[in-house]
């Protein structure tokens, strides 16, 4: 409805759908285990431990037990067969494209971003929906962030401050209609941003599995300036990935460094922040939520504020970034567009930065 295409008419039938998402457990798998497992070992437990009771009354147990638990029906499928999501979002908007998921953990919203933009430049589709899902964080998800010390123990998001001391999990579904840019603008359709590109790495042999590397981080970034062609000195607004886990905040700063450079002249020069401090880490939705925020800094030409970063870390002295704390407008006297760029950096090891740029005919980028 925001972009014009509640009803796609003649474009359905090139329309794709790729959403980013999980794939490890969630409350629809909880619920299956429950009904399926975990009675049935309640009960057998029951049985040996007290032998006294009869089948009925053990049979009035599994039903009371059923009862205290959702519903396990067809309704639930979209949440065991991640395909079924997309699916769902094809029939009830009669799209007749593509439709699939994407796993690259945090990084999934952002990987979604980029298969879409191939297959609109590759002309498979002349339309696309692509975004980010994650609408329900289940209790063994915040154990594994436990058991990594990642979770903030004060309650708080800290993004770059030097008191930063881990996230806080967020749930959420975010999605982008995007289009070819002369197609857009034929059509006089609203264009927020432009993608200029996104750039994709993993991390290779790392100290470990989970543990993000600075080179792999840098690859990523590098990778998008160098097919973007264009100067990470044009860029004003970095929307990072900004977990607040000390290490991660830190090599992502190494790793921006690395491509950004010294500060120019004694002030930085590049606003930082995330959208994290606000509404949380939304794991694979965590690069769309970035990549609406930048979108909407864009076409407002505003500075978006990032919170609770009281006491900003050393690490960013001498660098080109400062954390941005308040709204404020983006004022802007260079001969390129607004720019802007998103970072999303997974477990496992797979990073992924995005290039925006305002939409302004008086340029042609």
């Amino acid at each position: 409805e925001d972009a014009g295409y509640a009803d796609a008419g003649s474009a359905n039938e090139r329309t794709h759908v790729i959403v980013g998402r999980g794939t490890y457990i969630n409350r629809a798998f909880t619920n299956q285990l429950q009904h399926c497992l975990i009675i049935e070992q309640t009960l057998r437990l029951l049985r040996e431990i007290h032998p006294e009771h009869s089948d009925e009354e053990l049979k009035e147990m599994k039903r009371q037990l059923k009862a205290s638990l959702a519903p396990f029906g067809a309704e639930v499928a979209p949440g065991l067969v991640p395909n079924v999501m997309t699916g769902r979002i094809a029939n009830r908007l009669d799209l007749m494209g593509a439709n699939y998921t994407v796993d690259a953990a945090c990084a999934s919203s952002l990987i979604s971003t980029q298969l879409a933009v191939e297959a609109l430049l590759g002309r498979k589709c002349d339309m696309a929906l692509a975004g980010g899902a994650n609408v329900a964080t289940a209790a063994p998800t915040y154990m594994l962030f436990c058991q990594l010390g990642a979770l903030s123990r004060s309650g708080s998001i800290r993004p770059f401050d030097k008191n930063a001391d881990g996230t806080l999990l967020g749930e959420g579904f975010g999605m982008l209609v995007l289009k070819r840019r002369a197609d857009a603008e034929r059509d006089r359709d609203r264009i927020y941003a432009l993608i200029k590109s996104i750039g994709v790495a993993s991390d290779g042999r790392a100290r470990g599995l989970l543990a993000p590397r600075v080179e792999g981080e840098e690859l990523a970034i590098q990778r998008a300036y160098e097919e973007a062609r264009i100067s990470p000195r044009t860029v004003g607004l970095l929307e990072a990935h900004g977990t607040a886990t000390p290490l991660g905040d830190a090599m992502e700063i190494e790793a921006l460094n690395r491509i950004f450079g010294p500060s120019v002249g004694t002030r930085p020069w590049c606003a930082l922040g995330t959208v994290k401090s606000m509404i949380g880490h939304l794991i694979p939705a965590a690069g769309i939520a970035g990549l609406i925020k930048t979108s909407l800094a864009l076409y407002h030409k505003t500075l978006p504020p990032t919170i609770h970063c009281e006491n900003p870390t050393p690490a960013l002295e001498q660098s080109p970034f400062y954390v941005n704390t308040e709204a404020r407008a983006w004022f802007h006297g260079s001969a390129t567009p607004r720019r802007a760029g998103v970072n999303a950096f997974g477990f496992g090891g797979i990073n992924a930065h995005a290039i925006l740029e305002e939409h302004c005919p008086a340029y042609e980028s």
